[in-house]
Order: C-alpha cells, then structure tokens, then sequence
C-alpha cells in the first residue's frame, strides 16, 4: 500500500487515451489507496494526526482555435476555445467509457489531453468502493474526531449546476468537460448499492424501468432461461451473448451456454439479503456491458426521480419505462399499448431542475425500436398495429386517488393536453432522460379505465397480469437489443445537447 498521496498540480500530457487513462488509474489507486491504509491505521487503534487528505484525478483540454470538428455525434468534442476540465472517479469502473470519450477528445481537437491531480478532496468514504459504514465499526471518541482527521463527504460540491445549465461561469473560467463532478458520480455510486442492493458495476447501458412486481417476476424467469444450456445450436449461441444474471444480493447465475462454449462452468453465486431494497435491480450481463438491466422502481414519481438520477451518472445508452396506465379514450381497452409522444408533467418533483416550459420530445430511435418491437412479438403491422397500440400524450400525477377528486378540474386538463394515459412515473422519467442526456421513451399498458367503469380491482386485475405482463416485457427486452444492434450511432440525439454542452455524453 502507498504510504503518501500525489500532491495536486499537473502529472503529464498525453496524445494516446489508453496512456492517459493508465495515468489517471495510478493517480486514482495511489491516493485512494493512501486514504485506506490511513483510515485502516486509524479504525486499528493507531494515531493518525494532521490532515490525512488525497485528491481526485483531473482531465485538462485546452483549446485556442475553433476548428471544425466531427459534430454528427452529440458529444466528444468541446465549443469554442478556452479551457475545459473534470475531475474523474472510479476509472476501473468507467474503462470503456473514458476510453472513448478520451479519444473522441484528441481525434476532434488534435491537442494533448493533460492529466494531473485536483485540487478536490476525496472523501474518506468514497475511497472505498464496496462502502464504508464507519458508524458502527469506530467507538464514539474516534467517530467525533473523523471529521478532523479525513474529508468527509459534501453535498455542496456535488449538486447537479452543471447538468442543470445553471453554473456560474465567467467568461475566463475554466468550462466543465463532463456533466458531473467526481464527487457527485462517487454519491450515486453510493446511493445505487443502498437502494437497488447490486453494484455499480452490474449495471448495463440498457435500462428497463417498471412499477410491478409481475415484470420482475417475468424477467427472473426469463433471465434464468437464457442462462440454462441448449442443444439447439443457434439457441446457444443466441444465449451466450449475455453471460450473468445478477440479482439483488450480489446473487450471479452463470451461462451455461458459454460455459459449454469454453469448457469453463464457474460456480453460481447464492444472494446474500437479508431484506429487499427500495428498489431491487436485476441485471442480465453482456461483457460489453450492453445487456439489460431491470429496476422495479415501485409506485410514484419520487422514486422514478431518485433512481434515474443516480443510474445517470452510469450513462447509459438509453432507458425505456414498461408500466400500466389508466387508458383515458373509451375507444381503448384494457391491454391495449400507449407510446408516448408527449407528456403532462404533474409530478412536481423535477419541477426546480426542469422548469415545466421546456418540451420533452419524442426521440425518433426508441420510438421506431419500441414500435418494430410491438409488430415484431404481437404480429401486427401497418394499419392492424393500430387496433392495439396508439401513440398519444401521456399525462403523469403525483396523486394515486386523483379520481377521488373533483373530476372536472383533471378531466379540463386531459382533454386540452389530448392526453390518452395516465400514470405516476413516466413523465419524470423521460424529463429525468432529457435533463441528463439520457436517451429515453415509454411504453404503457392500458390496465384500467376509470373514467369508464373499468377500475383495477383485483379480479379484473389478476387476470389482466397474467394476459399480458409477459409479451410486454419482450417486447421492452426486443426494444433494447434493436437499440443495441441498429440504433448505437444516432441513438445519443443532438437534441439533448444544450447551447454550452459538456464533450462528455
């Protein structure tokens, strides 16, 4: 273990990502490591005196022309000229992605990258990737003299005023090159364990979001399917793209199907939970990373808001919500498809980040896999696709008994909005998809219809569940293997990109 960390200030400049990565990987491992043999030292009863501190790595691009840059990607390069930077975190974690951000970076602007240390502390707890809970590891004395002694984490240098468009910069200050800090990025790798109860590091660039347990139940199955060996040849093979199911519990099943490929069947995983999380996670792997991840974020738009906000610091390629709505046309019937166009947002929760004048568009790549998914799994095209599926405005509330409300105020508001569903979550997580520059869509069931006489009552419920939670979820599994496989080049839209927009996607 490193007995000293890197003192702030630059280390070298770079012209190849791969090398300027490995240096930002020692800066990282040095001073991390530095704080754990401090902080191992301190929780064994030895004396620690001073401040024990070590800094974040950096990423510096200057730029002093405007010279015209490959803009048909909605990132890897900066506007203008001037000087850019970020402090960057957990590089064993973001390998392929700094690798491709990195080398965007010096194939637009032909300048090298300088790499050095920050001035921004890590904080003690973020030096430990799997967590530290030291409330219950240090005796009362030492706990109160932590903070004298380690960095501690900082919810004031880790806000969301980049991502948001509302720091303030002066005109000479140096621009952020990605749209979160270290420390912020440390936070919700954090906050991700507590409430999903899987790593970070399972997540994969494909997220599907639900608010019923029926779809996790459906994806367990699923999952566990592809993971059982096939003699069926071209059935194998398609298995063993994927290669782990992981639950929440750090519960890892393996593929058979590339176990029996490679001759190598390494052991299966038992969860270890003692409870289940706010909001479980389930992940079926690739080793690129572009499988597909399902959370089960339950009920109301709060919940829609905390996770995506943290999942977005993963930047994921896209993320879909397969939930139920209350179909608002007496035309539609229960099991019938809404995707959603546009939104009502009345969920309030985004409404200080996202002011509710600025327009959630449709994004034309997961709408047209979300569409072809449908016609592929239900068998339908063309004009017969309409008989079970309308594209249409979806309006989402804060409010689960809105039908015990005066009727007249909502039923003005869906009526002007030409609103066709309405639910609890799928506007936040779309507004959510647009603030983080997150590829987003929805794609909503019709489980009740209040408005005529149609409410989900337990019969009429379980019956609709059992109906049609399968197909809905293969066809959000199919939207994200369309995504993967067509739609990787155009799928990051430069409509997400704001007037002074970070290089970093």
């Amino acid at each position: 273990m490193p007995h000293f960390p890197l003192p702030p200030g630059p280390v070298g400049q770079f012209t190849d990502a791969k090398a300027a990565l490995a240096c930002i990987r020692d800066i990282y491992d040095r001073n991390t490591g530095y704080l754990r043999d401090r902080f191992s030292t301190y929780t064994g009863g030895g004396e620690v005196s001073g401040s024990n501190r070590a800094h974040y790595p950096y990423v510096r691009l200057t730029t002093r022309s405007s010279a015209a840059v490959d803009t048909r990607l909605a990132y890897g390069f900066v506007g203008g000229t001037g000087t850019h930077a970020t402090t960057l975190t957990r590089p064993d974690l973001y390998d392929r992605y700094l690798t491709e951000q990195l080398s965007l970076l010096l194939r637009n602007h032909g300048v090298p990258l300088e790499i050095g240390v920050s001035e921004e502390p890590i904080p003690i707890h973020f030096a430990f990737p799997q967590g530290l809970y030291v409330e219950g590891d240090l005796p009362p004395d030492r706990l109160t003299r932590l903070p004298d002694l380690f960095d501690l984490p900082d919810l004031a240098r880790m806000d969301d005023t980049i991502v948001n468009g509302v720091e303030d910069l002066g005109p000479d200050a140096v621009k952020p090159l990605a749209l979160f800090t270290a420390p912020r990025v440390d936070f919700s790798l954090h906050r991700l364990r507590h409430y999903t109860a899987t790593g970070p590091e399972h997540f994969q660039n494909f997220v599907l979001f639900t608010n019923y347990q029926f779809y996790v139940d459906e994806f367990i199955r699923l999952s566990r399917e592809i993971m059982t060996a096939s003699d069926d040849p071209a059935t194998a093979a398609d298995r063993a793209q994927y290669d782990r199911f992981v639950e929440p519990g750090e519960g890892i099943t393996h593929n058979r199907n590339r176990a029996t490929a490679s001759g190598d069947a390494p052991d299966d995983v038992t969860p270890k939970l003692a409870r289940m999380p706010q909001m479980p996670a389930y992940h079926l792997t690739r080793p690129d990373g572009n499988g597909i991840t399902l959370v089960n974020i339950g009920v109301g738009p709060s919940n829609a808001k905390t996770i995506t906000d943290h999942i977005a610091v993963l930047r994921p390629h896209a993320w879909i919500m397969l939930g139920h709505c209350a179909g608002l046309r007496h035309t539609q019937r229960l099991g019938d498809y809404v995707l959603a166009h546009g939104y009502v947002r009345e969920d309030h929760v985004l409404d200080a980040d996202l002011p509710l004048w600025v327009p959630v568009p449709p994004l034309a790549e997961v709408q047209r896999a979300l569409e072809t998914a449908v016609e592929r799994v239900t068998g339908l095209s063309g004009y017969d696709l309409k008989s079970i599926m309308r594209t249409g405005t979806v309006a989402t509330i804060d409010n689960r008994n809105w039908e015990l409300r005066d009727h007249r105020e909502p039923l003005m508001r869906f009526s002007q909005s030409r609103a066709i569903g309405l639910d609890m979550e799928s506007a936040t997580i779309a507004a959510n998809g647009f603030r983080f520059r997150v590829p987003y869509g929805t794609l909503l069931c019709v489980s009740d219809k209040p408005m005529h006489g149609q409410l989900k009552l337990p019969g009429m419920a379980d019956r609709f569940y059992r109906e049609r939670v399968d197909q809905h979820l293969k066809i959000g599994m199919l939207a994200m293997e369309l995504l993967r496989v067509h739609g990787m080049e155009t799928l990051h839209s430069r409509k997400l990109r704001s007037l002074a927009e970070a290089a970093f996607q």
